[in-house]
């Protein structure tokens, strides 16, 4: 669930102690993970319009990673700027938080500054990142980036084959931005095995200016309460923001949890989510169906790209 992830919508969280601050929001991102991508889990409803059909690939592919590969990267400087140098170290997978990319962060700044996450993308697939880590001036740090295995299973992402990353540096006690880099991009051992079938499957509500969302599934029991599942595609020349207005589920009017930032000519599967709470206050067992305008916009603007009709759609 991504509702505030990257981009503008990021902001900066300044770690006391480090490692009650790494516990807990490692902690958070598990509980998220649960519900994000939840709906590819079975039970989950199908989305049907009465106008539009089926659209995309059918994404129950089995998993083509053999389990003997082991995915590795070579030891690579990201970042030298500003004082502040970031080496990609090795290609980690925890037991317990997954997959991810052990860094050391070297500041050599006069200044204690935090390095954090503008956005992180798996195989062109825009990723939750929860990274943050605060260098004392003239000290390392030894930290890791997660990938949530939540978010890669919902994308289809079996081998990770490709991680960029656009880091966010800030000063830790003005929170002034130093700089913020481009993409960074690491490519694994797997890269030439990556696969990047669009997991587009579902039923599509939106196409215009290469802005494209598909409507998959809609999961009643995920972590909050209801999610529905969303492919998202951007090919529109821009990074744009997508969020949900006039929402209503059997007729009834909503208050769902969603915001989503997708790079240009990046995707993503998200989820707009709504509260079990706020279905239980008017009755609603069960999701038939439902109604939503969404507005899409310039995420570096904030200038409106698109104002949507009221879209309709059942779970079925």
């Amino acid at each position: 669930m991504r509702h505030m992830r990257n981009g503008k919508d990021w902001k900066p969280v300044k770690k006391k102690t480090k490692g009650v601050a790494v516990a807990l929001c490692l902690s958070l991102f598990a509980a998220m993970a649960l519900g994000s991508g939840s709906t590819e889990s079975e039970g989950g409803k199908d989305i049907v319009t009465s106008d539009k059909g089926e659209t995309g690939t059918d994404d129950s592919k089995e998993s083509t990673k053999s389990e003997s590969a082991k995915v590795t990267i070579e030891e690579q400087e990201l970042v030298n700027q500003n004082d502040i140098v970031v080496t990609a170290k090795e290609y980690v997978n925890d037991a317990i938080w997954g997959e991810g990319i052990n860094l050391v962060l070297e500041n050599n700044s006069t200044k204690d500054v935090t390095v954090g996450c503008n956005a992180l993308i798996v195989n062109d697939y825009m990723i939750t990142d929860l990274f943050v880590s605060e260098v004392a001036a003239g000290k390392k740090a030894n930290e890791t980036v997660y990938l949530s295995s939540s978010e890669l299973k919902a994308a289809g992402i079996d081998t990770v084959g490709k991680v960029e990353i656009y880091f966010h540096v800030y000063d830790s006690a003005s929170y002034d931005k130093i700089f913020d880099t481009d993409a960074v991009t690491i490519q694994t051992s797997e890269f030439a095995n990556m696969d990047t079938t669009p997991q587009d499957a579902g039923t599509e509500l939106y196409n215009e200016g290469g802005i494209r969302i598909v409507g998959k599934t809609v999961d009643e029991d995920s972590f909050w309460g209801t999610a529905i599942l969303l492919y998202v595609e951007n090919n529109s020349g821009k990074n744009v923001g997508i969020s949900v207005e006039n929402m209503s589920i059997n007729g009834f009017m909503m208050n769902p949890l969603f915001t989503s930032t997708v790079y240009n000519g990046k995707k993503a599967i998200d989820d707009i989510t709504i509260l079990s709470t706020d279905l239980e206050e008017n009755g609603i067992e069960t999701v038939e169906d439902v109604e939503l305008k969404f507005h899409i916009y310039d995420a570096d603007s904030y200038s409106t790209i698109a104002d949507t009709d009221a879209i309709s759609f059942s779970a079925k």
